[in-house]
């Protein structure tokens, strides 16, 4: 959970026969896939290429009714190596299957998009690489805060669905000359739109440095004439009580302060199965807000900055930078059937 992230010490995996890589990017192993891989495979294919690496938990929640009926269908993907794994050392307990893209998935998403597999740059000893990362569980957090608003959005009695979910190194693309927010998400709900940048904090960051931020948002804010609130996550409550002092005084020094509205939340707040779920009554308002004391749901954050500028554009693909061999981004949510429904496997 958030307030006790899992070190990466070692890594444990079941064997089962694979192809090999020149086999897995071969003629007839990519032809055979043409005739198995499903529109929510090639999404998933698609979202672990974005996202880097989801767990098995999270890939249920984009996808499927059950964490068995996704381990079934991870298990042929793993075998024919549209996607890799791995399993860090949990503290305590066992940690989830973490995925990453495979050769084959590479080459099946190069395809799709009609680009030349070797220009696309991926490289299977750097996405393997993430295994060792000392911001695996910071990247894997991030992760689950949206892959909790799509499970929400996929239940029957939902009012909202995730219209947008860029990643750390596509915001970067954007806005990197600026800001590099963890992640930037945009929420829709009844009547009521909320956008956002995500500051994912594990308790690392020095309070000086993440107070700076503000300035960094002022500046984007002035560059794009796009105002957009900037939602803090913090581990404890207590941390969290420390940083909006911190927050606090860094506003009061912003020449505009309008144009960086800001919400703070810590995951103790919630029961630790919801500690990364962002749709919660568990937002506070740096500033007092018109709707009153307290704190708010996400849906409700909308109504907090009434004066804001609009929210940016509903395209996915809006503004992607023309790069040789970049692949296009995956929709938010998973491909839907003729009736609305989410497809089967």
């Amino acid at each position: 959970m958030i307030t006790n992230p899992p070190q990466q010490r070692h890594l444990g995996r079941r064997t089962y026969t694979r192809p090999a890589t020149r086999t897995a990017t071969g003629y007839d192993h990519l032809l055979g896939l043409a005739r198995h891989l499903t529109p929510r495979d090639r999404w998933i294919t698609r979202m672990i290429h974005e996202h880097r690496v989801l767990t098995t938990h999270q890939i249920a929640q984009l996808g499927w009714t059950s964490r068995r009926a996704a381990n079934i269908r991870l298990l042929e993907l793993y075998r024919w190596r549209v996607l890799d794994r791995f399993q860090p050392l949990a503290v305590s307990g066992l940690a989830p299957m973490h995925y990453v893209l495979d050769v084959a998935g590479a080459a099946v998403l190069a395809y799709e998009d009609g680009v030349d597999p070797k220009k696309t740059g991926y490289q299977h000893d750097r996405a393997k690489g993430i295994a060792h990362s000392l911001h695996l569980a910071h990247r894997v957090a991030v992760n689950e805060v949206f892959t909790s608003l799509v499970y929400h959005a996929r239940q029957p009695d939902t009012a909202g669905t995730l219209t947008a979910w860029w990643s750390q190194e596509r915001c970067a693309e954007h806005f990197g000359d600026i800001v590099r927010p963890d992640a930037y998400g945009r929420w829709t709900e009844r009547d009521t739109e909320v956008e956002w940048f995500l500051e994912l904090d594990y308790g690392t960051e020095a309070m000086r440095r993440l107070a700076a931020k503000l300035l960094d948002y002022q500046q984007l804010a002035t560059a794009t004439r796009i105002t957009t609130p900037v939602l803090f996550w913090f581990p404890t409550s207590r941390r969290e009580t420390a940083a909006r002092h911190a927050l606090t005084r860094a506003l009061r020094d912003l020449d505009r302060p309008a144009l960086v509205p800001v919400a703070t939340t810590a995951a103790d707040l919630t029961a630790p199965d919801d500690h990364l779920d962002p749709t919660l009554v568990r937002w506070l308002p740096l500033t007092p807000a018109p709707a009153g004391p307290g704190r708010f749901a996400l849906h409700q954050l909308d109504q907090l900055w009434p004066d804001r500028s609009a929210p940016a554009p509903k395209t996915e693909d809006a503004d992607v930078p023309d790069k040789p061999g970049r692949l296009r981004p995956p929709q938010p949510m998973p491909p839907t059937g003729l009736h609305g429904q989410q497809t089967a496997a």
